[in-house]
């Protein structure tokens, strides 16, 4: 679901479809001696994010640092990595990271039960696969992009870069630092069903040696589903140092308060069990709430002090350290839809269930790389080794909801399901009552060879050390768990011109038995080993021009260690090979004119059960993974006040969960985009989403909590620089 967006800046955009008909003039202009540089007509932006060094050009992101923790070159790191740019973010007024991942090909967002981000990268779900500026953060809430300047996208396995999980891939954020660039810029945004949006961002430079910079966001909104609605706020103050010319420090801190109704969508009907395609999503209007709405809350505060030391010795080594120490507490609420819809009319039932989760987590993270060149017989190395310290304390404690004080589930009438019957909620005998300790310690080493001009290799590995420790606070009982995790990366790079790159890739990434979110450990499970993730990748990176760059990737992920019921004797666990996805993805970013800009892409995901596991025969679909993706974003710049723009998304059809037996249709949805720019100072866009109003279902959390996607909502936002 979308009703919310982030306040972009004023860019001028225009479909594909449109411009495709006046294209050949424009090239012919091209060739007569009109500069791919000349953009006198593209409508001036407002500067957000003021770094004396921009590692992006506009929708192009020249290198790409979390993928090798190094400054690459984009096109010669041997993967798929995708950047939502500052100007992206802005051009599409995004805000949240399922906004920010609609045009990224094989990533696709899932429901998340209506309180945290969770999203299906290559097949794999995750909620946990989360960093900041290289950092883990994994606790299950909704992140802001207020004080975001891009967001990287790497897909396939990134075990030896970020340590476990980065099974199908990770999205890291890249915050907004302080500089010595001046910068006052304020929003505000108002739009459908009461929308009110407005963030500032003041940076300052105080003397030659520390720069400042506060970034901050407030928003109190409801949405077209009935008795929902949110109120966040989030301030974020950062300084940077530079005592020396050879060293540079960057503190920060946030704050970040959540306060929301959660809301699990609609159920399906006419789920016939082992019947394929049986079900659909109930027909009943989109903004029908199934549940309780004042039982159904989340609730979230978090914390956290950062710092980034960076010193570079006068032999050119470099020395740096990541720290990130975070308090998250969170608690949700839900009455939902538990079981299918009995039928559609006023005969027809659904059942409510209820249960509430309260965790408590501390991270604390440190990562310290050294870096340094060399060359060995006319072969170039750059060297990059580190180690990473990560200690993880979580209490989690879960009740369940009783109707009537009796009663696990409440029969509601299909047509009439919001209810406002109280629920008592209390400990039944499976709820969770942790305390857990994570520690990891992992060491790392990579090194980018060139071995000629024409052929490079990037080689690391990593190995970590996984300690979990969780106890049973309602017996008493403890389980420990000790993995050490071997993370290999090997990648080799051919470059027939300087422009394109041509790459393979294999890589292995672990997740723990212990899971992503750390929430439990099974007594049973103790002793099995990790969930593997072996990824192998084939691609090209061709940059046409240097803001227009084209990628293509083929791919391979295998998913093993799954755990599954043995067929032979049900009361033990195994492990099997579980699944695999192949797939191809196609992306292009950039300006094809000095006045068209372009992101966006097609991907083919073909994800499948490969051994019977619980819930799911050999050859049955992974759940909400689409085979077909296209979405396209399409900004046109007329002159430097006034423009217009047009997104397209196409999804395939996908299945709710994995028995395949509640299908989600395929949809095609418009957005649109108006901008103005009356003063060099002042941009105002607005921007309707879902264009033509067409009903559909977005996302899923299982086949009874089904998000209906959103109708035609109009928003407006106003920028000013002071």
């Amino acid at each position: 679901m979308k009703f919310i967006v982030w306040p972009g800046g004023v860019y001028i955009a225009v479909t594909i479809l449109v411009i495709s008909s006046g294209i050949q003039t424009v090239w012919a202009q091209s060739s007569t001696g009109q500069s791919a540089s000349d953009n006198s007509a593209i409508l001036p932006a407002i500067n957000i994010s003021t770094d004396s060094i921009k590692p992006t050009d506009g929708y192009v992101t020249k290198e790409s640092f979390s993928a090798t923790r190094t400054d690459t070159p984009l096109r010669d790191v041997p993967q798929s990595v995708t950047v939502i740019t500052q100007d992206m973010i802005r051009d599409q007024s995004i805000q949240s990271i399922t906004e920010a991942i609609r045009y990224v090909p094989g990533i696709v967002p899932s429901q998340g039960e209506g309180h945290r981000d969770a999203v299906i990268i290559r097949g794999n779900s995750t909620t946990g696969d989360f960093f900041i500026d290289g950092l883990r953060d994994d606790v299950q809430y909704y992140r802001d992009l207020y004080n975001i300047d891009r967001v990287e996208v790497l897909k396939g396995s990134n075990g030896m870069i970020f340590g476990r999980g980065g099974a199908g891939g990770v999205i890291n954020r890249v915050t907004k630092e302080a500089d010595w660039h001046p910068v006052r810029a304020a929003t505000a945004e108002f739009g459908s069903y009461n929308h009110k949006r407005f963030t500032a961002d003041i940076g300052q430079p105080i003397n030659e040696i520390a720069a400042a910079r506060l970034n901050g966001v407030f928003e109190h909104s409801d949405s077209f589903r009935d008795n929902v609605d949110l109120k966040r706020w989030g301030i974020n103050p950062t300084v940077t140092l530079l005592p020396t010319d050879k060293t540079k420090i960057v503190l920060s801190g946030e704050y970040f308060y959540d306060r929301r109704v959660v809301d699990r969508g609609i159920p399906s009907f006419g789920t016939m069990a082992n019947v394929v395609n049986s079900g659909r999503p109930a027909n009943i209007d989109r903004s029908t709430f199934f549940g309780n709405p004042d039982d159904s809350n989340s609730h979230l505060d978090a914390w956290s002090l950062n710092s980034l030391i960076e010193h570079t010795f006068d032999n050119n080594i470099k020395l740096r350290n990541r720290t990130r120490y975070a308090d998250y507490d969170k608690f949700y609420q839900n009455v939902y839809a538990g079981s299918q819809a009995t039928a559609e009319d006023a005969a027809g039932t659904v059942k409510l269930s209820a249960y509430n989760n309260a965790t408590r987590r501390e991270n604390l993270f440190t990562q310290t790389d050294l870096l340094f060149k060399l060359n060995t017989w006319g072969v170039g190395h750059e060297f990059m080794t580190g180690v990473e310290y990560g200690r993880q304390v979580t209490d989690n404690f879960r009740n369940t909801g009783y109707f009537n004080n009796t009663s696990t589930s409440l029969t509601v009438s299909f047509l009439n399901p919001t209810v406002f019957t109280p629920a008592a909620f209390r400990q039944s005998a499976t709820d969770a009552d942790n305390h857990g300790i994570v520690e990891a310690v992992g060491v790392y080493a990579q090194d980018q060879i060139t071995i000629i001009p024409q052929v490079k290799a990037v080689l690391g590995i990593r190995y970590d050390n996984f300690d979990t420790t969780v106890r049973n606070n309602r017996n008493g009982d403890k389980v420990h768990s000790n993995d050490g995790l071997i993370s290999p990366r090997v990648g080799l790079i051919f470059k027939p011109i300087e422009p394109l790159s041509i790459y393979g890739n294999y890589s292995l990434a672990y997740v723990p038995r212990a899971g992503d979110q750390l929430s439990s450990l099974s007594l049973t499970n103790e002793a099995l080993r990790p969930e593997k993730f072996m990824n192998l990748e084939l691609g090209a990176k061709w940059d046409i021009r240097p803001d227009l760059a084209l990628t293509a990737a083929l791919y391979q992920l295998e998913r093993s260690n799954v755990i599954t019921a043995d067929p032979n004797d049900l009361s033990r666990t195994i492990l099997v090979d579980g699944q695999r996805t192949r797939g191809a993805e196609v992306g292009l970013m950039g300006r094809i004119t000095p006045h068209w800009s372009v992101m966006g892409g097609y991907g083919y995901t073909d994800a499948e059960i490969t051994k019977d596991i619980t819930g799911a025969d050999k050859g049955a679909t992974v759940a909400q993974v689409p085979k077909h993706t296209v979405a396209v974003w399409n900004r046109y710049d007329f002159t430097s006040y006034l423009g217009l723009g047009l997104g397209v998304i196409h999804r395939g059809s996908i299945y709710a969960a994995v028995d395949n037996t509640v299908l989600l249709p395929s949809y095609t949805r418009l957005d649109a985009a108006v901008f103005v720019q009356p003063h060099k100072n002042v941009r105002i866009q607005a921007n309707v989403e879902n264009l033509a109003n067409i009903e559909y279902a977005t996302s899923a959390h299982n086949n009874n909590n089904i998000m209906p996607g959103a109708p035609r909502i109009f928003r407006l936002t106003a920028m000013v620089n002071f």
